[in-house]
């Protein structure tokens, strides 16, 4: 056994593991810990098959950004978790269904696929021996799909501005800075002189 099939199998196990004990686990905090782990495994596995970038992407996005994320609205937010998971009971013969369809179809898929004979010559065309596979992919975006890249780009956008106008909310009872108020106001009805006798307050 050579040292890249024993990396790939330590990767292997170690994602299916991470996978595993983050839909079992009772603690939601260990639950994104293992998030973390099948993820930084699932970036070994694409290391292996060559592709570093992928790899990068997969550690920077989600586990640097997205796990670490699930982490803090976790452990900030104080959710009654024993309520979710009551009404998650109830929606649990439809899910356990619509896993085993999923299991099947995969199954199907597994059964039916063969490795083409023109795989290896296509990969080849598409990724030539003196060119990275960072540097393939770099130029695959920004010539071939450039405009669909900055179009994808502009629509996240776009989802973002409308998740944020979707979601504003403006309460009345809040006391907020209104700055053009403050730079507009006449200094002379702005303070008042009162002339304060010995022995009276105000």
């Amino acid at each position: 056994m050579t040292l890249v099939v024993l990396a790939f199998y330590m990767f292997a196990i170690s994602t299916l593991l991470g996978g595993l004990m983050t839909v079992i686990s009772r603690n939601p905090v260990h639950s994104v810990l293992w998030l973390i782990l099948a993820f930084l495994s699932a970036a070994g596995l694409f290391v292996l098959l060559g592709a570093e970038f992928v790899a990068m992407l997969l550690i920077i996005v989600y586990v640097g950004a997205v796990a670490v994320l699930f982490l803090f609205v976790v452990m900030m937010l104080d959710v009654d978790f024993a309520e979710l998971k009551a009404e998650m009971a109830r929606y649990m013969p439809l899910a356990l269904l619509i896993g085993v369809v999923v299991l099947m179809q995969l199954g199907i898929a597994i059964g039916a696929w063969e490795v083409a004979e023109t795989a290896e010559a296509a990969r080849g065309a598409v990724t030539p021996e003196d060119v990275t596979n960072t540097a393939a992919l770099g130029l695959l975006l920004y010539d071939k799909y450039f405009l669909l890249f900055q179009l994808s780009g502009l629509i996240l956008l776009v989802a973002m501005i409308g998740a944020i106008l979707l979601t504003l909310r403006h309460r009345k009872d809040i006391k907020r800075q209104n700055v053009l108020q403050q730079m507009w106001r006449d200094p002379a009805e702005a303070m008042e002189n009162i002339d304060v006798k010995p022995g009276q307050g105000l």
